[in-house]
């Protein structure tokens, strides 16, 4: 098998891949995210994801690099991490009662033939009416800071959700892991 290699530093993305029970390597790519002028946000995770993936081809030149980003939306706004407790709490004052969708760009690049495959990946979380008082207690019992939309999915975050709305939920925690598996697939590598 044509060994993987994973384009992040994620350990959200590193616990996704360890589920299809694949040897991997990761390494983070070293690489500008700047969101460019009326970059569409699609068009920026494609991008982006691509971009990882190439930045390690010259280190890896016979792999299957995986690339992947990801970015919230919502009001036709993108919004990214918080960082911190008060930008926290205002994307979830934003999103509360409303809709967010994550878009998630996902790329694999052979090395050895220089082929591409690339997708973007849509989820959408629609989030329940929440109250202060909600949203400081989610804030300080998981501090999701490094997380796109300020929650995380994968724990309590699913608390504050009414509905989710798509084709692959591990999408939502950064790496969708169905169209994954079929670019792997396409690549000749056995699932299970």
């Amino acid at each position: 098998m044509t060994p993987l290699v994973l384009a992040s530093s994620s350990p959200y993305r590193r616990e996704l891949l360890s589920r299809l029970q694949l040897p991997f390597s990761w390494s983070a790519p070293a690489i500008d995210e700047t969101h460019q002028p009326n970059e569409s946000a699609e068009t920026l995770v494609r991008r982006l994801a691509q971009e990882k993936a190439q930045a390690l081809a010259g280190d890896f030149t016979q792999h299957l690099i995986i690339g992947s980003d990801q970015v919230a939306v919502l009001n036709g706004q993108i919004i990214g991490k918080p960082h911190d407790f008060v930008r926290a709490k205002a994307q979830l004052q934003a999103a509360s009662g409303a809709s967010v969708t994550f878009l998630t760009g996902l790329a694999l690049l052979n090395s050895t033939t220089n082929t591409w495959q690339i997708d973007c990946v849509p989820f959408t979380v629609h989030f329940r009416q929440l109250s202060e008082t909600s949203i400081s207690r989610y804030l300080e019992a998981e501090q999701p800071f490094d997380c796109a939309g300020s929650f995380k999915a994968e724990g309590l975050g699913v608390s504050l959700f009414r509905a989710t709305e798509g084709t692959d939920a591990t999408s939502l925690i950064g790496l969708p892991l169905i169209r994954l598996v079929d670019m792997l697939l396409n690549e000749g590598v056995q699932i299970p």
